[in-house]
């Protein structure tokens, strides 16, 4: 593969209700990673506010992209190129941030990188905190998982920026079925944390919930194990008022672990990977997490539990990429591009 030029890039991430900004050397060593977000606002709602997000970030981002540069004690001047998440995500907080990253590209003359969201979080594997030791790189070809609120998916890495998407959901995301649970058992936004906490105390063999294999495809689908919670809900209410939520809890998360878990195992064995990436808000799962890390059959990339939910850094890592091998965005960046992006 052709040497990559040394840059430090400056990157913002405003797709959902996390105002972001991190900076970053050469793809991999994270100078500075500052976030700001909304959880607490949203909470009331039950999920995010597209119009209040957009708004908070409006307040966010200058200060911000100001406290980044603090922290990494460097100016705009010292910076190559800006980054930005182009999409997915939500419109009215995606122009803001691309807004903020295309003015300060005129004004500093600096080139601007237009990152997928998606592609960012798989990029999260390759950084590293400046200063510590330098963990090793993700080798290709590898199966990456990407599994979040919006996403499931399988894709096969050949190379960097080269996807080739083998399955994805059919219809919930793991993340989005989470979410569905946490509400039908009462509790609280987000979802994940919720459901993991619960588990924790309860029976993971309790209850059998459905696991859909689909079979011949690397597709996914996890809208039937939500509704077996639902009529498993149902039903015990009507015989009692003392619903079981931990068991129940566990027995969900312990459903969709064993799908997400096999099938990326089976895909990297089919498709002759090297390595398995899992990448994500779903992969701070501490149950899936010990599932790949448990097994020795393939090296495992996990980002740690800072990068996994939405940040800066995986832009900044996924964006230097794309500054480092020619992929440079046009002023008139627009928001949502395609995915997978090869």
């Amino acid at each position: 593969m052709t040497e990559l030029k040394p840059a430090r890039i400056l990157a913002i991430e405003t797709s959902c209700d996390e105002t972001a900004c991190a900076i970053l050397e050469n793809g991999r060593a994270l100078l500075s990673s500052v976030v700001a977000s909304q959880m607490e606002i949203h909470a009331r709602y039950g999920g995010v506010f597209p119009e209040v997000a957009s708004r908070q970030h409006v307040l966010s981002i200058m200060p911000v992209v100001q406290q980044a540069l603090a922290q990494a004690h460097l100016t705009l001047n010292d910076i190559d190129a800006i980054a930005v998440t182009q999409g997915p995500g939500l419109a009215g907080s995606l122009i803001v941030g691309v807004n903020m990253a295309k003015g300060m590209a005129l004004a500093l003359d600096k080139p601007l990188v237009g990152v997928n969201h998606l592609e960012g979080h798989i990029y999260s594997s390759w950084v590293y905190e400046a200063g510590d030791k330098v963990p090793p790189e993700p080798q290709f070809p590898l199966m990456a998982l990407l599994v979040s609120g919006g996403h499931t998916e399988l894709n096969l890495m050949t190379d960097h920026l080269s996807y080739q998407r083998l399955g994805s959901t059919l219809d919930d995301a793991a993340g989005e079925a989470f979410d569905k649970v946490a509400r039908l058992l009462e509790l609280p936004y987000p979802g994940g944390p919720s459901i993991q906490q619960e588990a924790e105390e309860g029976n993971p063999e309790r209850f059998n919930f459905p696991r859909a294999w689909l079979d011949g495809t690397w597709n996914f689908s996890f809208s039937g194990v939500k509704t077996s919670v639902l009529y498993e809900v149902n039903d015990l209410k009507k015989r009692s008022s003392n619903i079981p939520v931990q068991d129940l809890a566990a027995s969900f998360q312990k459903a969709v672990v064993d799908v997400l878990f096999k099938k990326t195992m089976n895909a990297a064995r089919e498709f002759g990977a090297k390595e398995i990436l899992v990448a994500g808000g779903v992969s701070a799962n501490r149950a899936l997490r010990k599932a790949f890390k448990a097994q020795t059959e393939f090296p495992v990339h996990i980002p740690p539990l800072s990068l996994c939910t939405d940040n800066a850094a995986m832009i900044g890592a996924a964006g230097y990429f794309r500054y480092a091998l020619g992929y440079v965005s046009e002023m008139d960046l627009d928001v949502l591009p395609a995915w997978p992006l090869s």
